[in-house]
């Protein structure tokens, strides 16, 4: 019921941040218009061929490089394991199938990949890239993944086991801390990392619904669409994914939402000795970590001053 209502609450404010940046934008209709331009409208998604397909890849590549590039502004610790962008295998490519992240090997031989299914060019718009870029690379799995696999003095699982709530948490924060960095210059990527913001957090909504409140497929495909610019296909692959992995979906937005309430109370109790480029690499450098682990360690963190 909690994770329910969380959904419901973040749904509402983000809608709010949306309709504030429809209106910048200079959309004069409804939010829901809106949502159907950006899913038909051709300027928003890359040519159904391989050009079109090169295009979204090096567009990635271009985010990345530009974050890697600042990185140090955040971040103390940097990782070894170099990092490389690729469309998802033939075999196994999805049409509207999420984005993911393959770590590389522990010494360094293999980089971290961050996959792309692109057989289906209209699931894939380009408002999303670059918001996806940070989530699955930098600074998010890629990152978090490879510095946890380089740690030493801890068991071998400690660097390879992983937390669902930590590790996609961390990525949805810093898709919110690329914002903080004055990243997504272009109002509708703006709108795109908004876009993926309230895709978890209806996915709280959905997935407690379809587990546990007698939610049908068509309700929750209903109800995600109304809330939701992202294409058919994508919310199709999505709800499907729900149904078959309860409570994994809702990892995303808890886990982000505690790791926001730790830095804001880190924040507040130390005052000017904040220091965010420590805060981040504390909560990076233990690797993967119940949510109740890591709030243990924020706050030694911060008792120590």
């Amino acid at each position: 019921d909690q994770i329910h209502q969380l959904g419901l609450d973040e749904v509402k404010r983000i809608r709010a941040e949306m309709e504030a940046l429809k209106t910048k934008i200079g959309f004069k209709g409804r939010l829901e218009e809106f949502f159907a331009y950006l899913k038909t409208d051709d300027r928003f998604y890359v040519s159904n061929d391989d050009a079109g397909r090169a295009r979204y890849l090096k567009l990635a590549d271009d985010y990345l490089a530009g974050m890697k590039a600042r990185l140090p502004e955040q971040f103390g610790r940097l990782p070894r394991s170099p990092l490389v962008v690729k469309r998802v295998e033939p075999y196994r490519e999805e049409p509207g199938g999420a984005a993911h992240y393959n770590s590389g090997s522990v010494d360094g031989s293999r980089p971290g990949v961050f996959y792309v299914h692109l057989s289906d060019v209209r699931a894939t718009p380009l408002y999303e890239i670059e918001g996806t870029a940070y989530h699955e690379g930098w600074p998010g799995h890629h990152m978090q993944i490879s510095i946890a696999q380089e740690l030493t003095g801890l068991p071998v699982f400690r660097t390879q086991y992983g937390y669902g709530a930590y590790a996609e948490g961390w990525g949805l924060y810093v898709e919110r801390l690329a914002k903080e960095m004055d990243f997504y210059r272009d109002p509708y990527s703006d709108f795109g990392r908004l876009g993926r913001e309230i895709w978890r957090a209806i996915r709280l909504v959905v997935d407690t619904g379809i587990h546990a409140k007698g939610c049908s497929e068509a309700q929750a495909t209903g109800f995600y669409t109304a809330n939701s610019p992202q294409p058919a296909a994508k919310i199709k692959s999505e709800i499907r994914r729900y149904f078959v992995s309860p409570g994994q979906a809702t990892s995303y937005k808890v886990g982000m939402v505690k790791i926001l309430a730790l830095r804001d109370e880190a924040r507040a109790a130390m005052g000017g000795k904040y220091d965010q480029r420590a805060f981040h690499d504390l909560v990076i450098s233990g690797g993967s970590l119940p949510l109740g682990v890591l709030e243990t360690r924020v706050k030694r963190w911060v008792a120590r001053g």
